[in-house]
């Protein structure tokens, strides 16, 4: 079977409705600019799920470390991690938060190591639990770190700074309070 032939006359009109026609052009629009859309969609709400959840640590933190220096904080870190973890069981595991307590004589030096390395890698060893004997005129630092689990990173947009650029990368959330005599 041949097939027809067509003019040249009438393929450049038939192009020519064609580039004139503009039935679905919103769709092809749309089909172009959603992917980048919802990227920045899924970017703003997981950035903001970031700050919210670093707030809520931040918040539990200060009242744990308001509990150590008036000594109504427990002898045992899994005890003194319970209020920390009704505060923020709804965003965070609670098996998964790091806890720092240390106290200071007055006068003394505080230093407060970074806990993630050269390497970008989260280092929790030289985690310890030292609440002061009670009643205290110590400083009592308390620290808390969750490793926050990041999705919008494969699009290239990315807050980590744990493992930045691998497919596990996480950002540190991290709250800190200190507590002394006034």
């Amino acid at each position: 079977m041949l097939l027809p032939l067509i003019s040249m006359a009438t393929l450049a009109g038939r192009l020519r409705r064609f580039g004139h026609n503009s039935n679905g052009s919103a769709a092809v629009e749309f089909a172009m600019i959603a992917p980048v859309f919802f990227a920045l969609i899924f970017a703003i709400m997981e950035t903001g799920m970031v700050f919210f959840a670093g707030q809520v640590l931040e918040t539990a933190v200060e009242d744990g470390a308001r509990s150590v220096y008036t000594c109504s904080a427990a002898a045992k870190v899994v005890d003194f991690k319970t209020p920390i973890c009704a505060r923020t069981s709804a965003l965070m595991d609670c098996a998964k938060i790091d806890i720092d307590v240390r106290s200071y004589d007055p006068g003394t030096t505080i230093n407060i190591s970074n806990p993630i390395d050269a390497g970008g890698n989260y280092v929790s060893t030289n985690f310890v639990y030292e609440p002061p004997a009670c009643p205290t005129s110590k400083t009592v630092v308390v620290r808390a770190f969750y490793q926050w689990p990041l999705y919008v990173t494969g699009l290239g947009y990315n807050i980590a700074n744990i493992s930045r650029g691998t497919t596990s990368s996480k950002r540190l959330l991290a709250a800190t309070a200190a507590t002394g005599p006034q």
